[in-house]
């Protein structure tokens, strides 16, 4: 039984689950940064090569009803092991693929199986947290950057011995499987939140309305869409920055061609920093003030740096940004799960289409009315996740983990 004295059972769980989301990142960076590797392969073009991208994130935000029914049946633990392989033998299957086509059933593949990865690992820390009693979900979304960190140098490194993406790839492929291994081994038996039972003399009385609510189990709550509005508008903060922000000081800013690659440069360094840190806060100040507060300072931060204007100004708007959003998507995954797969599923759906429709809406609001006006819509999704953060159920607050 996990208790919060057996602090050695919660280190092994907490870095078997940190596999976890360090292995989405290195499979999803390894074949991202082979792109242009792919595109000369199969002769694509800028078209078919955004379809491609998109048959990704359409299998994941697509992936929401296959997903909840398999942490039923499954639970996260056999989930995540289970995705996590198929992952494992898609990469190997992308860097051998002969034509476009089969090209864009790998990748919608890969996109339902990250879907079922995303949803399992983040039950896991769910699970972690409430098992022992501590804060670690901000700190293993942090090993999900270091995974896309690794999965860069590892390109650079394999593409300056060889051009072939099947090594590479294979390469990458053992890293994984190493992962993999060393998360089996910790993984927690996650159990789904069960309902209180009604007191004895009521329980007869109660047995037609269970009835009835589990006939409306099809339909979301309100606040499990209130989560959805917040996951999907803090992703569309994410993803709009990694999309836009050098474009941004390049064009409007005019910053030298050295200087406009530091804007996203400093919105990911600062959230790697923050997602390292913030289960401290977290534990100091609750989930929910650290979404509103961080949420607030994203927002007001950019919205402070697109008027001002100037280098300096805007970088400090965009670590703002990183600052503030970095604790976002953790702290409702931890609600979320609280409510169940359905809603962990749910949330998680609605969390991959904002980071799929963010790049796409600043761009329409871009061409309307300038990129300017583009990342005010950024600055507006993160105020919108302060307004909605006050409506959700958060857990209480909790000590953060000493290790």
């Amino acid at each position: 039984m996990t208790t919060a004295s057996d602090p050695a059972g919660f280190r092994r769980a907490k870095w078997a689950i940190a596999c976890l989301f360090c292995f989405l990142g290195l499979q999803y960076a390894t074949w991202a940064a082979r792109l242009p590797a792919l595109k000369a392969r199969l002769d694509l073009g800028a078209g078919e090569l955004g379809l491609l991208l998109m048959a990704c994130g359409a299998g994941a935000a697509a992936s929401f009803p296959l997903v909840a029914h398999l942490m039923r049946r499954l639970g996260s633990r056999r989930l995540s092991l289970a995705s996590a392989l198929c992952l494992t033998a898609l990469l190997t299957a992308l860097s051998a693929v002969p034509n476009y086509p089969l090209a864009l059933l790998v990748l919608c593949a890969d996109g339902v199986a990250v879907g079922c990865l995303n949803v399992a690992m983040n039950a896991q820390g769910a699970a972690l947290e409430k098992a022992y009693g501590r804060t670690a979900m901000s700190q293993l979304h942090a090993t999900f950057s270091a995974g896309l960190l690794v999965a860069a140098l590892l390109a650079s490194g394999c593409t300056a011995l060889t051009a072939s993406v099947p090594a590479h790839f294979a390469v990458a492929s053992a890293l994984l499987l190493l992962l993999l291994a060393r998360a089996r081994t910790g993984l927690l038996p996650h159990e789904e939140p069960r309902p209180a039972k009604p007191p004895l003399g009521e329980a007869r009385s109660a047995e037609p309305r269970s009835r009835k609510r589990r006939a409306r189990t099809a339909l979301p709550s309100g606040r499990t869409l209130l989560m959805g509005c917040a996951m999907a508008f803090g992703t569309i903060t994410e993803g709009a920055m990694n999309d836009w922000s050098t474009l941004y000081m390049k064009d409007i800013v005019k910053a030298p061609a050295s200087v406009a690659p530091l804007g996203i440069a400093v919105v990911s360094v600062m959230m790697l920093l923050a997602r390292v840190r913030a289960d401290h806060w977290r534990g100091r100040w609750g989930d929910g003030r650290v979404v509103r507060t961080g949420s607030a300072v994203a927002g007001i931060g950019l919205a402070l740096a697109l008027a001002a204007g100037g280098v300096l100004p805007t970088l400090l708007g965009f670590a703002c940004v990183g600052l503030g959003a970095a604790a976002v998507t953790p702290c409702v995954y931890v609600a979320a799960a609280e409510r169940g797969s359905d809603a962990l599923s749910l949330v998680a759906a609605m969390g991959t289409t904002g980071l799929l429709a963010g790049p796409a809406l600043i761009g329409f609001v871009a061409g309307a009315g300038g990129l300017t006006l583009g990342m005010a819509t950024v600055a507006a999704s993160a105020l919108i996740v302060t307004l909605t953060a006050t409506r959700i159920p958060w857990r209480p607050r909790v000590p953060a983990a000493a290790g």
